[in-house]
């Protein structure tokens, strides 16, 4: 009994004891605080744990204990001495289990942490006996996080936005894992009532979803953060007559890759953009109990190609951003807010960093293995403002990840942000070029994220595929996870590594011509040769997926849509690579088919707005084709 069990997170201390609990059925869960309305949600998820997994009933109760005995379970609030923020613990003797903590959101996560324990021993019993669990080790856990905010990033406008069942189930699971914020990356799908024709074919969140959201995020101790780009990636409203006047540069610019032919980012010196802004908030934040927003304000390359020109030959272009900035920091300090903004602007003008107010707190991103969190966090940290690590889950531009570059970015983040006392940790999920991963593509990247965010240090030996399969998929075959984690590892077999980007996604979207120079004909035959033979070996056993989640069908065909997708890339590389042995018209044909169940897939996690969009990017290939 005291092999170490696979949780997510694993905690911070775990010791066993001799003996075991027999759990059985007639027992209470006992509320033991003055207020028990407050660790009720607590109780019911342990209530519905253990009916729905080990068929005990047990009754929530709040009244004087006539006996311990009767008590199976006692959740407790009280002080424990030289508690942390969010500390539990959690005491399971042969005659009691007990959770304890100071508040409500820690008790959450004491119960969160037993129920990974009731799943965890009910997946052995029923893999060495297949019968259900009728007891658990004896054993106490002490527990607490490094990092106080713990969040998660969606992207809802590149181009996916989730249907409300899709964020619920996000939600419940993302709480288990102890994740307390969550933003939805916004440019233009919120359904603004002023601005009707910026979000009218993109399907938005409306007022009162995003109300519903806020409180069904609350009840599972989460912080739904407005996000509303506010100066870059402006295109989606600026590209309307009706905004294109308050564009920095309406008739393109040049990003440092390529040049960029329409408009990008509000101009600056303009009064009408700060004015639009504070439209924005005035109809965006009533909507959330938080009481901070992230405005973004990432990315402004065009800054000083257009309109703001002269001012930043005058002024100096980190002038001129900081000033609009600082606009913007006062319409969200005058509504009560505290402001986050993205920190890449502030690294490249570094005089800025010491200009801003010191209540601003600044998202600290980078997304590659090697990104310099410890420089950039040491540069935030002297200068007192605070900030928060913000890692990604390297899913975007790779179809399926790309799994070593995820957990080393995620670590070097956790590690550097404990160092630098960064004041929180955002796991952030982008939909660049499409957004052409599936939804369980990212949940790799979301529990290791809320592993290392946790407790870095517990975490170390991680089995990533083995949580996925227990506390992601419910695979007790243990075969999806292994293949989620795999099959985002194949970014490495071609041999040739790009940044923020898989080369088989860059021979999916791109023309021929563009990277069929990169390795000689006959080391790329050879290597996308082996790549396929590495699909269809890792691909093998999804048909031996067995999972207690309702959507199991859908996240197989996700997966063998992933294949699917990897596969075409792979037979697409080799035919622009000159091989004679494949047509342009089976190409057209299969991709026509992955086509058809791309559609289907999408909405049956997300809303039609953004699909028209995502689709224009299968036009590239299929062209190549005819």
């Amino acid at each position: 009994m005291d092999r170490q069990p696979i949780l997510l997170p694993y905690p911070r201390k775990l010791n066993f004891s001799q003996g075991v609990n027999n759990l059985s059925a007639e027992h209470l869960i006992y509320l033991d605080c003055k207020h028990p309305q407050s660790i009720l949600f607590s109780a019911i998820q342990i209530q519905n744990a253990l009916l729905n997994q080990a068929g005990l009933k047990y009754e929530i109760y709040a009244g004087t204990i006539i006996s311990n005995e009767s008590a199976g379970i006692i959740l407790r609030l009280a002080p424990l001495p030289g508690a942390k923020s969010q500390e539990y613990r959690l005491q399971i003797t042969p005659t009691s289990i007990c959770i304890q903590a100071p508040d409500p959101h820690g008790l959450f996560y004491g119960c969160c942490t037993f129920i990974q324990l009731i799943q965890y021993h009910l997946a052995q019993s029923r893999i060495n006996s297949g019968l259900r669990p009728s007891f658990i080790p004896c054993l106490e856990v002490e527990d607490w996080p490094d990092f106080k905010n713990r969040g998660v990033m969606i992207d809802i406008s590149r181009d996916k936005v989730p249907t409300m069942e899709t964020m619920y189930n996000l939600i419940n699971l993302l709480s288990t894992w102890k994740i307390n914020q969550l933003q939805l990356y916004t440019e233009h799908t919120f359904a603004y009532k002023l601005h009707p024709d910026v979000w009218a074919n993109a399907s938005p969140f409306t007022g009162e979803e995003i109300l519903r959201l806020d409180k069904y995020c609350r009840e599972r101790f989460i912080e739904l953060v407005p996000n509303q780009n506010s100066f870059g990636h402006m295109e989606r409203w600026l590209k309307h007559p009706r905004y294109l006047s308050l564009a920095e540069a309406p008739d393109g610019f040049d990003f440092p890759w390529e040049h960029h032919s329409g408009p990008f980012s509000l101009c600056p010196i303009d009064p009408a953009s700060i004015k639009l802004l504070a439209g924005l908030f005035d109809e965006l934040l009533p909507h959330f109990s938080s009481r901070q927003v992230n405005v973004g304000c990432d990315e402004t390359f065009d800054l000083g190609q257009g309109r703001s020109r002269d001012a930043c030959l005058k002024y100096g272009t980190s002038r001129v951003y900081l000033d609009f900035v600082l606009k913007i920091y006062k319409e969200v300090s005058k509504r009560s807010y505290k402001m986050q903004l993205w920190g890449d602007m502030l690294m490249v003008h570094p005089d800025l960093i010491s200009k801003l107010p010191k209540d601003c707190l600044v998202l600290e991103w980078g997304y590659e293995g090697n990104h310099p969190f410890e420089e950039h966090s040491n540069k935030l940290a002297q200068s007192g403002l605070p900030f928060y690590v913000c890692p990604g889950t390297s899913s975007w531009n790779s179809i399926a990840g790309r799994t070593d570059n995820c957990i080393q970015n995620i670590s070097n983040a956790s590690k550097c942000g404990i160092e630098y006392g960064a004041e929180g940790y955002l796991i952030t999920d982008w939909g660049d070029s499409g957004h052409w991963q599936v939804l369980p593509v990212s949940y790799l990247g979301f529990a290791t994220g809320a592993a290392y965010s946790w407790s870095y240090q517990a975490n170390q030996n991680l089995d990533i595929a083995a949580v996925l399969d227990y506390y992601a998929f419910q695979d007790l075959s243990f075969n999806i996870g292994k293949i989620a984690y795999n099959f985002g590892n194949l970014y490495h077999e071609i041999g040739i590594e790009l940044e923020n980007c898989s080369l088989l996604f860059e021979i999916l979207q791109q023309p021929i011509k563009k990277w069929n120079k990169y390795l000689p004909p006959e080391d790329a035959f050879f290597a996308i040769n082996h790549t396929l033979d590495m699909i269809d070996q890792i691909g093998e056993n999804l048909s031996l997926f067995n999972s207690a989640r309702v959507d199991k069908k859908l996240v197989e065909r996700e997966f063998l849509l992933t294949r699917d997708l990897l596969r075409h890339a792979c037979i697409r590389g080799l035919f622009g690579f000159g091989s004679t042995s494949i047509s342009k018209e089976s190409l057209a044909q299969n991709l026509k088919e992955i086509i058809k169940e791309y559609q289907e897939i999408w909405l049956s996690r997300n809303r039609y707005g953004g699909l028209k969009d995502s689709l224009v990017y299968f036009n590239l290939p299929l062209k190549e084709y005819e």
